[in-house]
């Protein structure tokens, strides 16, 4: 059974390689079997090109004309069945990110991504956590028909993995690995006023990373940080007033280094603040305005740590008043080549920062480079204005802080048609200033559409789109990973019915209209697809993650914090009338922080996490394991609704603090509990309807 994913692309791996050391040694291991020793199939062959391996030499032949075919197989001994840790040594050299699937005594386990190594000399590792048997095992890595290979193997390692296995044992998950410093301005120094606690939706603080920020509203107020990494850029977390019309109001706000002024960062409302009811208004007339946050992001001379970092509201500050949730700081990686044989956008018309239209240029581009060829997007800002569909061709950017595709009017994003396409580095910054109604499309989401077997999304960020991904039903073999989605209107990242074998990973989502990861087995299902290791921060509606039905998907490794309305952290869920569930649907290894929300137009009150059986039943096996709750708003286990809810298991839970009952449910049904603990329920550890069974293993405490 898959468990949690962990990317670990090793450099000190090369180091020795670098210094004339031979190859790196194997990490301590239970077994360690190089691939050249391994059970090869289907065109994979033992080869010594490439310097840098283990062993006698490495597996190649992982090639395009044997994909389908080509497979190593490992034979692993276990001492004793359970988890165990997977390590996979291997080179990829193509420069893009590469998958191949990974298989347990013959099932599936799941798809592992590979990103790029630097080289066919240079290795990298890859880990992921798998159940074995006690004893003999076959461990085979395979080049599938929905993966795009070319990668070298050099060996595996395996050894016990973690097990909480007890009372307390969850380790819940840390979301992704992210390449910012964030600081909180609730915690920085301030001369002004902190705003929250506070979850009361359409109040600002409530949207707050945290539930707190700090107000600017005097000359002379400020919050300032002290440097703990070197930056050359930043991004504000920030609201302002919005104008009389709704339009949007812009104002300056004053950034300094060590007491001297930088700059003035440009500030808008355009982006933010919407009113009315659902599907929300831009009108300031319709009331319940909410929405209040957006961000800014700049490019600055390098700082080193150490540095005092201030946000001033000064002389030149226009807006009454500002309010600081967050500030990321980053140093950015210089800019990306093109690649060798790249058909560059600039030579068919497209023109940075000139304000013009690029969209011809860009379809021009991608027409003259083919179903096999790679567009480049130079650095600058191209605007685009349509959808530009996009068939089998990569299109590939110098970096997301320095290529970027304006969108303009609310219009233009990419559209994938098929066959294998690779987007990575660099930027969608939309121009959506408000939300579609349900049966209506005046805005557009950033990239939607099909992709085949092998696509690939890295390394792409995504602002003030309809939806940053939405992706339909045909696509197979999608892994989505490095992506950062902010402040869209709707969905952060929507895998709809007929997607199969699809992984998001290693992403960051904030700030959604809707669901900031869904699948909604729409009509088809959803299958064997993946949310694992991303982390979610402030989704203004519904949930961080939803699984809307589907077959045998799963999240894992995922942290997600501060939902607030209509709202859980993991909602595991047949509403919208999807297909059924069936297989079984995997949580395990996440971590949730203040989560949950109030459904105003129900008043009902969600838990962290919420098993909601509404237009079916859910009686597949839905497994939760590994699963840390903290401060949710409500409850932290919620199951309902008068519908049948059997074949769950919770194993290793940990609920620290609920605004009700730890665990409460509104169901018939049964689920199994062992090594579940709850402390500091406000109502008491469990509320349960007579007709649920709840089936008590070993190791519980508090309910």
């Amino acid at each position: 059974m898959q468990r949690r994913i962990r990317l670990l692309l090793t450099a000190l791996l090369a180091l020795p390689l670098l210094l004339g050391l031979g190859a790196a040694p194997a990490a301590a291991a239970d077994t360690v079997i190089e691939a050249e020793n391994a059970a090869l199939s289907g065109g994979a062959r033992v080869e010594t090109e490439h310097a840098g391996y283990s062993g006698t030499g490495y597996v190649g032949g992982l090639t395009d004309g044997n994909k389908g075919t080509a497979a190593a197989a490992f034979a692993v001994t276990a001492a004793q069945a359970g988890a165990h840790d997977v390590e996979l040594r291997y080179a990829n050299g193509t420069g893009v990110g590469m998958t191949l699937s990974l298989y347990v005594n013959g099932a599936k386990a799941t798809q592992l991504a590979l990103p790029a190594t630097g080289g066919w000399a240079s290795w990298g590792t890859v880990t992921t956590a798998v159940n074995l048997n006690a004893g003999a095992n076959q461990v085979a890595v395979r080049f599938d028909a929905s993966d795009s290979g070319n990668v070298n193997l050099d060996r595996l390692a395996v050894t016990a993995g973690e097990d909480p296995g007890g009372p307390g044992g969850a380790t819940g998950g840390e979301g992704a690995d992210l390449p910012y410093t964030e600081y909180e301005a609730e915690d920085a120094a301030t001369n002004a006023t902190v705003l929250g606690p506070d979850r009361t939706y359409r109040t600002v603080p409530a949207e707050a990373s945290g539930r707190r920020a700090v107000q600017l509203d005097a000359t002379g107020e400020y919050v300032e940080f002290t440097l703990t990494e070197p930056t050359d850029s930043l991004v504000v977390r920030y609201s302002i007033p919005d104008s009389a019309n709704g339009a949007g109001a812009s104002a300056g706000l004053g950034l300094y280094a060590d007491g001297e002024k930088l700059t003035d960062l440009d500030l808008t409302s355009a982006y933010s603040w919407v009113y009315g009811a659902y599907p929300f208004s831009n009108n300031p007339g319709d009331g319940l305005a909410h929405r209040f946050f957006d961000e800014a992001r700049v490019r600055i001379d390098p700082l080193p740590a150490g540095t005092v970092l201030r946000l001033e509201k000064d002389a030149a500050s226009t807006a009454s008043s500002y309010v600081i949730d967050l500030v990321d700081t980053e140093q950015v990686a210089a800019p990306i080549g093109a690649p060798a044989g790249a058909v560059d956008i600039t030579a068919h018309g497209a023109v940075p920062g000139d304000g013009g239209d690029d969209t011809a240029a860009l379809r021009a581009a991608i027409s003259a480079a083919g179903s096999n060829g790679t567009v480049w997007i130079p650095q600058g800002r191209f605007q685009i204005s349509e959808r530009v569909q996009v068939n089998g061709t990569d299109v590939r950017g110098a970096g997301p802080w320095h290529s970027v595709l304006e969108g303009v009017n609310g219009r233009g994003g990419i559209e994938p048609t098929g066959g294998q396409v690779r987007l990575s580095d660099f930027m969608f910054d939309g121009d959506v200033r408000y939300r579609d109604p349900d049966d209506q499309i005046t805005t557009d989401t950033a990239i939607e559409g099909v992709f085949g077997p092998g696509s690939t999304v890295s390394n792409v960020w995504i602002e003030h789109a309809k939806v940053g991904l939405w992706i339909h039903n045909g696509t197979d073999g999608l892994t989505v990973t490095g992506v950062r989605v902010r402040n869209t209107f709707a969905d952060g990242i929507h895998l709809n019915g007929g997607t199969r074998n699809t992984v998001v990973e290693q992403s960051h989502i904030r700030g959604t209209g809707d669901d900031a990861l869904a699948m909604w087995s729409n009509g088809t299902a959803v299958a064997n697809s993946a949310f694992r290791d991303n982390t979610v921060q402030t989704p203004n509606l519904a949930n961080g993650i939803a699984i809307y039905g589907g077959e045998g998907n799963s999240a894992t490794g995922n942290r997600v914090a501060d939902t607030v309305t209509a709202s859980a952290g993991i909602a595991v869920s047949t509403r919208f009338s999807p297909v059924p569930f069936s297989g079984e649907t995997l949580v395990e290894g996440n971590t949730l922080v203040r989560a949950g929300g109030l459904e105003p137009n129900w008043d009902s009150r969600f838990g962290a996490l919420w098993i909601y059986a509404d237009t079916s039943d859910i009686t597949a096996p839905v497994t939760v394991r590994n699963l840390v709750i903290e401060d949710s708003t409500y409850a932290g286990v919620l199951m309902s609704w008068q519908r049948t809810i059997q074949n769950t298991t919770f194993e290793d839970v940990i609920i620290d603090g609920a605004g009700t009952y730890g665990i409460e449910i509104q169901a018939t049904g049964s689920a199994n509990f062992s090594y579940t603990e709850v402390t500091g329920a406000a109502s008491g550890g469990l509320n349960a309807s007579s007709g649920f069974n709840v089936i008590r293993g070993p190791g519980n405490s508090g309910f």
